[in-house]
């Protein structure tokens, strides 16, 4: 979705000179409704005030971004103006604001917003660009400075020039590639921009595909392949190599594609040919177990993760809309209404046992892996054993799942291998009726065998934590978030992440939901607002850039998006990580000794109205979000 798709004519206005943030405000919304954006103005605008209150949506260096989701937009749209004299929008460094963009998002629309406001951050951050903007004489010139900056920056998104076809297919991609973490959000698009800006400067020419949480996008073609030297696949999951096959391939974990993209590119000729065989792609790889097993899991993750925030949020707005004093004993289904968001939500949360098992198993054996791995899966949830095939009062839960996915995964592998042995005329009856038969039987066996022990550990666990007196339960929310800030979105971070969500299971959501879920939550949320406070009040110690793009993490920090945080890390671990690391401590300490739990799994500043004593969660993050930001302020140098 590009800049100039969503931003017409109509929804411009330059050199305009509203005197206070309101007049701002029905301006930007004015020229939504004039580019047939809205159905309803008033509501809009109210939905824009009410964002508007939660926090100032200022970046700072005279940008402005204000944004809400409505049901009054028909349309995702964008409006801007230019503010010459500029106007006080109550930016964090008290500068005047110049220069507007407001985005107009459907209610049903995901995470449109986001994704508009990161591309537009990406632009914004050249101050050069800015500055043109602002000195356009006409829409014409402005909307044609966007779509340079934006072909620059996403040149995979720009068609060749009709008058030059050949050209560009004979210039080719030396190097192709494939990144894709396990949530799909930041370091799959991190890893693809820093190998392909590379690739640039060195200049061999690469395309990167992500394989983010929307889909796959910039898809590499049969012929970009079959043109290419080497193939590298920067990812945390399984990636399907079958199209890659005779080619040099070199996998590697995402977080490399980010941090040493020009040591891929020139190893990548080196690395050895990929021959596929229909077999599981692990074996074709010289892996630590270690390595096969994070890899694996993770799979089943980020194919969990979309039923666990989707679900848990539902469910949780289920007992935002409702009235307790009905019948407190049903809260969450007293009101019609109350009682759809919770049965959706509920659906799409169940699924989210059996989904991570069956993804788990899949990467493991492939597609024979993934029905066996989801009915363990459920068969752990319902806790069958022998004597109550249909399911007993001890769940084996997470745990379970785990096993029950793993399990499978190893089972059907070893299945195929024997098949492997059977007459060639069996073949079709493999996938069709062998595989699916014995598995489910051997996983059903399996299963009502190991579910009782499970069970009983799992519930063992969830009681040691209910019990835990204070003093443990701040040392618990303590480690997890700062788990949340040692590697931003690597092995620590998803661990605690996991173990977050899987408290929900077992959390009376009524009551407030899961502390170990909020203390996760703060975790994450803490380093990207510590790098922009710092980068705010003592600029001095970052570089010109970097302060620059210093106040886009404190959206990226509101809205639970710690990567963001990761370019800062990177470029100084020994002080950046300690700080981040520390201040998400302190926080998550102090959300679990102040009460605070939350009933959703994501969504930062979005699920704060359904969250238990939201107060005290605000004191938790301004608390951990300055000794990150004083600590910053200790540890790093200032620049000369």
């Amino acid at each position: 979705m590009r800049i100039t798709d969503l931003l017409r004519a109509e929804s411009i206005q330059l050199n305009a000179s509203p005197a206070d943030k309101a007049a701002a405000v029905d301006l930007l919304v004015a020229l939504h409704s004039k580019a047939g954006n809205l159905t309803d103005q008033a509501l809009y605008k109210k939905d824009i005030l009410a964002r508007e209150e939660q926090s100032t949506t200022a970046i700072g260096c005279g940008i402005a971004v204000p944004h809400a989701k409505s049901a009054a937009v028909k349309r995702p749209g964008l409006a801007a103006i230019t503010v010459p004299g500029g106007v006080d929008y109550d930016a964090p460094d008290g500068q005047p604001s110049t220069l507007f963009f407001m985005i107009a998002a459907p209610k049903d629309g995901g995470d449109t917003h986001l994704e508009i406001l990161s591309r537009l951050m990406v632009m914004l951050m050249d101050e050069t660009f800015c500055q043109r903007l602002l000195s356009a004489g006409d829409v014409t010139e402005f909307l044609a400075c966007i779509d340079q900056q934006e072909a620059e920056k996403y040149p995979d998104e720009v068609p060749a020039p009709a008058s030059a076809p050949e050209q560009a297919q004979e210039q080719g991609y030396r190097i192709v590639a494939v990144t894709a973490c396990p949530t799909g959000i930041a370091h799959t698009y991190m890893a693809a921009e820093a190998l392909e800006k590379k690739g640039t400067e060195i200049g061999i020419p690469l395309k990167a595909e992500t394989q983010g949480s929307g889909g796959a996008k910039n898809i590499l073609t049969r012929d970009e392949i079959a043109g290419a030297d080497a193939v590298i696949i920067a990812a945390d999951k399984e990636v399907d190599l079958s199209r890659f096959d005779g080619k040099h391939v070199l996998r590697v974990p995402v977080a490399e594609g980010i941090h040493h993209p020009e040591e891929l590119i020139r190893k990548a000729p080196d690395a050895p040919i990929y021959h596929h065989t229909g077999a599981v792609v692990q074996e074709e790889i010289r892996e630590s177990l270690g390595r096969k097993l994070y890899k694996q899991l993770m799979n089943g993750v980020s194919h969990m993760l979309p039923f666990v925030i989707g679900g848990g949020i539902l469910i949780a707005l289920a007992f935002l809309l409702d009235d307790p004093s009905i019948d407190y004993a049903n809260f969450g289904t007293n009101t019609p209404l109350a009682a759809w968001f919770k049965n959706i939500g509920g659906v799409a949360f169940n699924f989210m046992l059996p989904i991570l098992a069956g993804y788990i198993a899949m990467a493991i054996a492939d597609r024979p892996g993934l029905m066996v791995g989801f009915v363990g899966g459920s068969l752990a949830v319902s806790g069958a054993t022998f004597l109550q095939p249909g399911g007993g009062s001890i769940s084996a839960g997470f745990l379970g799942a785990l096993i029950a996915g793993f399990a499978a995964g190893y089972l059907m592998l070893g299945l195929r291998k024997l098949c492997d042995r059977l007459p060639r005329a069996l073949e079709g009856i493999k996938p069709v009726l062998i595989y699916p038969v014995v598995g489910l039987l051997i996983i059903g066996l399996f299963m009502c065998v190991v579910n009782p022990f499970v069970g009983m550990l799992n519930n063992a666990l969830y009681a040691g934590l209910a019990s835990m007196n204070e003093g443990s339960r701040v040392v618990l929310g303590f480690v997890v978030a700062a788990m949340m800030a040692i590697d931003m979105g690597g092995p620590f971070n998803k661990a605690a992440y996991l173990f977050g969500t899987s408290t929900l299971a077992t959390a009376d959501i009524a009551a407030g939901g899961s502390g170990v879920m909020a203390a996760v939550m703060i975790g994450g949320m803490v380093p990207p607002i510590a790098i922009a406070l710092a980068t705010t009040f003592f600029g001095n110690r970052f570089t010109p850039e970097e302060r620059k793009s210093g106040p886009v993490n404190y959206i990226m920090g509101l809205c639970f998006i710690t990567e963001g945080a990761i370019p800062f890390a990177a470029s100084d671990p020994l002080r950046v990580l300690p700080a981040c690391i520390l201040g998400s401590g302190v926080a998550g300490a102090l959300s679990m000794l102040l009460g605070c739990a939350s009933p959703a799994p994501h969504g930062g500043l979005f699920v704060f109205p359904v969250m238990h004593n939201v107060l005290g969660y605000f004191v938790a993050l301004a608390v951990g979000s300055l000794v990150g930001m004083l600590l910053l302020a200790i540890l790093k140098r200032k620049k000369a």
